[in-house]
């Protein structure tokens, strides 16, 4: 037994059968390919990496400070201790030297992190930043350890009466610890938005003109 399909009318009285189990129509076109799935957690361990990376790198932040920073001449009279030179800007200039040097690496560490993950994302971002901070902190920290002792008095009764020693390093613009980061922050964000992937541009699709 032979089933029949119902016939369709057209404009033009032709008719054409139609069958329940027609294939449905595809579109014409290219079709978007499908968005490959994001592995987060290589994006973490990425962020983990450079956060470790960029924070041991502020143990050479602090030595530097510390070479190159200008040294504050004391002097003591036996009974108090006075600066030198009242009129000297070596404080100054130890905070300049600091920002300088936090441009400078902050600069630096953005470019490698891009050059070694042009692809970004918010979690290698988060890691540079974090990373950047924490490096900051850490070589301030070690360039005071390692320069001259705190304690101005103990260290003037040592030295005597009358002779120059230098005194402790100092970081008096607690703003300066933000150079670092700020500066990776711009530089990344610049690198990205001037080389970074861009999304491919859809294709237009004009569908054909019907008879």
């Amino acid at each position: 037994m032979t089933r029949r399909t119902a016939p369709a009318w057209h404009d033009d009285g032709v008719t054409a059968s139609l069958s329940p189990h027609d294939p449905p129509a595809v579109p014409e076109g290219p079709q978007p390919a499908p968005a490959p799935a994001h592995d987060l957690r290589t994006e973490v361990r990425q962020s983990a990496v450079i956060l470790a990376a960029v924070t041991v790198s502020g143990l050479l932040l602090g030595l530097l400070w510390l070479w190159l920073a200008p040294r504050v001449p004391l002097i003591s009279d036996g009974k108090a201790v006075y600066l030198r030179n009242s009129e000297g800007e070596q404080a100054i200039g130890a905070d300049g030297v600091f920002a300088f040097l936090g441009l400078g690496f902050g600069a630096v560490g953005a470019a490698l992190v891009f050059w070694f993950r042009r692809s970004g994302g918010i979690a290698v971002v988060l890691g540079l930043a974090v990373g950047s901070l924490l490096a900051s902190l850490i070589g301030w920290r070690l360039g005071v350890w390692l320069g001259p002792t705190s304690d101005v008095a103990a260290h003037a009764r040592a030295v005597g009466k009358g002779v120059v020693f230098d005194g402790p390093l100092k970081l008096g613009a607690k703003g300066t610890l933000l150079a670092w980061p700020l500066a990776a922050m711009a530089v990344h964000l610049g690198l990205t938005a001037l080389f970074g992937p861009r999304d491919p541009e859809p294709v237009p699709h004009w569908p054909a003109a019907e008879a």
